[in-house]
Formats: C-alpha cells, sequence, structure tokens
C-alpha cells in the first residue's frame, strides 16, 4: 500500500511543535527529515481534522489508535510516532500521510473478515512510516513529488491567512488517491512495507495470516492482476500475485496462532457500517446486512448487530426502535462502554438529562479511559444548566487529554461564558481553534479577550498565548514556503 498526502481541498495550518524548524533550504528528498515530514503532517491534518469525512468519534479513534501503537511498538528500529484516524468513506482504502498520520477509511473496516486482517493493513501503512518511505519517495520521483507539495502548500498558506475554504462539496480525504498516483511507491517500498508489517503482525499476536487473507479479499474485491485495474484501492495500492504469495510463504514458516477478535472490532465494525451510509439507499443497504448478522451469528457478532441497528434507528429518530435493538444488543453479553454510551444517547436524544447524566457519570466510573464518556459527562451538566460543575469537570478532562479532544475546550468556553467568565471563554475557545486549525480565529478569540480587561497580570497572560499563537503561525508559512 502507498503514502498519501491531502490534495489541495486541504487548507488549513497545523498545530506546529515548540522547537524550532529545521534549517530552511530547498525541500529535497534529503532534506525532507523527520522532524520537517512531522511537521508537514501536522499542518494537512490540521485542516483534515475540519474535512466532513474525518469521523469526529472518540470511541473508533481510541480503539483505532490503541491498534496502531500496539503494532508500532514491534517495529525493530524503534516505535514511530504514529496517530491514526478514522475516514467517512465507503470505498476500500486506508493511507499514510506525512509525519505518521495514517487514515482508515471504515469501507475498509467493514470489509475486513476479522480483526487480523484490519490489523495487516494497519501494519502495512505503519511499516511505510517507519521505513520513511515518503521521503525516499519524494527522492526519487522529484518533479511529480514538488507538483503535489505545492498544491498542498498553497491552499495551507491561504487558510493561514484567513482566506482558504473547504472547497464546496469536495472531501479533501476524497481526493487523497489523485495525489498518490504522483508519489506512489515502487514495488520494492510495497515489498519492504509487506515484510516489516507482517513481523509487527506477528509479534503484536494478531493471526500472521491476516495480511495475507485481506490481500487475496482485496484482489478478488477489484479483480486485479498484478495491480492492473480499474477503483481507488486498485490505483493506490499495487497489488500483485507475488506479494500475496510471499506473505502466505512466511505465514507457513511459523506456528499458528490462535488470535480471537476483541469485542472492540466487532462494535467498531457494526457502527462503520452505519457511520458511512451517507445516503438512504446504503443505508438501507447497511441495515438489512445488520439483520442479516442478526439472525446468522452468534455472541458478540449477534450483539454488534443490533448494536449497529440501535445506532441507525437512533440516527432515524425512531427512538422506540433504537431502544429495543439496544436491549437485543445487551441480552446475554458482558457491558461494554459501547452500549452504555448508545445508552446514553438514546436518553438524551428523549431529553431525559437527568438520566443521561446518571448514566455517564455510572459509565465514567466504570471506564474512565474513554473520551466519549467524558465527554457525555460535560454535555448532560451542560444540558442540565450546571455550568458550574461542568466547569470544574471539563477544566480537569482538558489537563488529561490537552490535545485529543478539541471539542471539549469548546464545551468549557461555553459553560464559562453563561457564567459570566468571558476572559476564560475566549481563552478556552482559542485553544479549540487552535486544535482545529483555525488560527485566524484563534487569534481573535485571545484579542477580544485581552480588550475585556485592564489588569495588568491578566494582560500579560494573554499577552504570552497570543506570541504562542503568533509563532505558530509565522512557523508554518516558514515551513509551507519551502514547497511552494
Amino acid at each position: 500500500m502507498s503514502a498519501v498526502v491531502l490534495a489541495s481541498a486541504v487548507c488549513a495550518p497545523a498545530l506546529s511543535q515548540p522547537s524550532g524548524l529545521p534549517a530552511l533550504g530547498s525541500p529535497s528528498g534529503a532534506d525532507l527529515s523527520p522532524q520537517l515530514e512531522r511537521k508537514l503532517g501536522e499542518a494537512i491534518m490540521m485542516q483534515g481534522r475540519r474535512d466532513p469525512t474525518f469521523i469526529q468519534d472518540a470511541e473508533i479513534t481510541q480503539y483505532l489508535n490503541r491498534m496502531g501503537h500496539r503494532l508500532a511498538s514491534f517495529v525493530p528500529s524503534g516505535a514511530p510516532d504514529i496517530d491514526v484516524f478514522g475516514v467517512r468513506d465507503p470505498i476500500i482504502n486506508a493511507f499514510a500521510m506525512p509525519g505518521g498520520f495514517i487514515g482508515i477509511n471504515t469501507g475498509l473496516i467493514v470489509s475486513t473478515g476479522n480483526e487480523s486482517e484490519l490489523a495487516g493493513v494497519m501494519a502495512h501503512e505503519i511499516a511505510h512510516v517507519s521505513q520513511r518511505h515518503i521521503a525516499r519517495g519524494f527522492t526519487q520521483q522529484k518533479q511529480s513529488a514538488h507538483i503535489a507539495f505545492a498544491a498542498i502548500a498553497a491552499s495551507l498558506l491561504a487558510a493561514l491567512s484567513g482566506q482558504g475554504q473547504l472547497a464546496a462539496g469536495v472531501a479533501a480525504f476524497g481526493q487523497a488517491a489523485a495525489v498518490d498516483r504522483q508519489l506512489g511507491f515502487s514495488r520494492d517500498a510495497e515489498r519492504e512495507a509487506d515484510r516489516v508489517g507482517f513481523e509487527m503482525l506477528r509479534k503484536a499476536g494478531y493471526d500472521p495470516n491476516g495480511m495475507a487473507q485481506m490481500f487475496g479479499r482485496l484482489m478478488n474485491a477489484s479483480r486485479l492482476n498484478e495491480g492492473m485495474g480499474g477503483g481507488v484501492y486498485a490505483t493506490t495500492h499495487p497489488l500483485s500475485i507475488d506479494r500475496m504469495t510471499d506473505m502466505q510463504n512466511r505465514a507457513r514458516q511459523h506456528s499458528s496462532i490462535s488470535y480471537r477478535d476483541s469485542d472492540d472490532y466487532w462494535y467498531v465494525r457494526a457502527k462503520s457500517r452505519i457511520i458511512q451510509a451517507d445516503d438512504p439507499q446504503l443505508l438501507r443497504t447497511s441495515i438489512d446486512q445488520l439483520v442479516d448478522e442478526t439472525r446468522t451469528q452468534n455472541g458478540v457478532r449477534r450483539s454488534a448487530a443490533w448494536y449497529g441497528l440501535s445506532v441507525a434507528a437512533l440516527r432515524q429518530k425512531n427512538l422506540q426502535e433504537a431502544s429495543r435493538a439496544l436491549e437485543q444488543a445487551g441480552a446475554g453479553q458482558p457491558a461494554t462502554h459501547y452500549l452504555a454510551i448508545q445508552k446514553i444517547d438514546i436518553e438524551m436524544a428523549r431529553k431525559d438529562f437527568n438520566g443521561a447524566l446518571q448514566s455517564s457519570q455510572a459509565g465514567f466510573k466504570r471506564w474512565p479511559d474513554q473520551r466519549a464518556l467524558a465527554l457525555r459527562v460535560g454535555m448532560a451538566l451542560q444540558l442540565l444548566g450546571r455550568d458550574k460543575e461542568a466547569v470544574e469537570f471539563l477544566g480537569a478532562q482538558v489537563k488529561r487529554w490537552p490535545t485529543q479532544e478539541p471539542q471539549l475546550y469548546q464545551m468549557l468556553a461555553n459553560s464559562q461564558e453563561r457564567l459570566g467568565n468571558t476572559i476564560a471563554s475566549r481563552q478556552s475557545m482559542s485553544k479549540y481553534y487552535l486544535l482545529t486549525g483555525a488560527f485566524v480565529a484563534a487569534m481573535s478569540q485571545l484579542q477580544q479577550a485581552r480588550g475585556m480587561t485592564q489588569d495588568f497580570y491578566q494582560q500579560s497572560q494573554i499577552d504570552v498565548e497570543i506570541r504562542v499563537v503568533r509563532n505558530k503561525m509565522t512557523e508554518e508559512r516558514q515551513l509551507l514556503e519551502r514547497f511552494r
């Protein structure tokens, strides 16, 4: 599989690291250092998080990153810095971007037959990161790479000036394959990613046959032979019988591993099936597939299918059916945060905010590492008008997860505003904008906050925050100018 960068529809900067930029100069392949590559990836991702296809779902994001970090811990040269995210798209695809950012389409998750197949694809993408194939490809295909990066840099610079907007009706991640055709990896690089990814998969405890099984599934689905054929996956991931045979042979050299799919995998797969259904016909097809699984599967797979049907019913505002399906999902199954969160969402839809608060607080106590539950505790407190408690709770959560959930800052700002703490509200909102790539809006919030006080200490504190934002904007501009 090959790395992908966002096309020119992507148009906003990223949150830079505190350290300074590498020495400026021509962005040749030799100069695409790990530090520079990471900064470019952050710049691209900052706008990617504003793309309508980017999945803003804490449960899916946490699941994908747990899998990614588990695999990456077995990279021979040391675990690379990776960040995995979901993309709402039924097309079967996965891609790596500069700096270790890895996108997984819902279409890929849904198409897998077991968790090892999904882990096999992710391991391959992590291998592209660990082997620095983007930097190597940049060197080997200098002219086309410069064209692709220049298009990205131009749109990011426009956004940095507050001029950029997402192209109407164009999903940035959906354009990834077009750029990928310019930056595609060689067959040797693909084989290297196969080998390194296979070892990660095996050492992480997954079934090593998963990679070959998924390879075969994708080849059959695309009707490909030796990398020739149509479709997004076919054009961005050159497949071949030789590569699949090599993976099968490698799997035979190791004793078989009896790997049991995690319950999380099945719930995420069911939820992804509904999330990607962006039109009535696709939703109807997805519901039919889940209904079929409730009849043909047992155990957690049957529970996950009912869970998916509950998610679909809630989306259609059929609260009675959503509750009925959720009850079926929980029948005879161990408690899980997926079902607990679905119950809270149904309670909120019914405007039973007291019930939602009790459920979310109980859930968060049981599963304290689930950010989705923290978000719902905050939402329930706000819906009940208990903003003082919300500020205390949300303030504690942004300290736990300072960058992972920008929405926490937005919620905190709303409660602070309602309590009359307008300066703190603007400061919290600036952090939200900073994390979501809206640098100009972040600066505006801080300038408003400064104008609301005559207190020297407060003004000095805000001046420090303004300088941080201004320095980040300067850093991003210097970085992106290198690729113009």
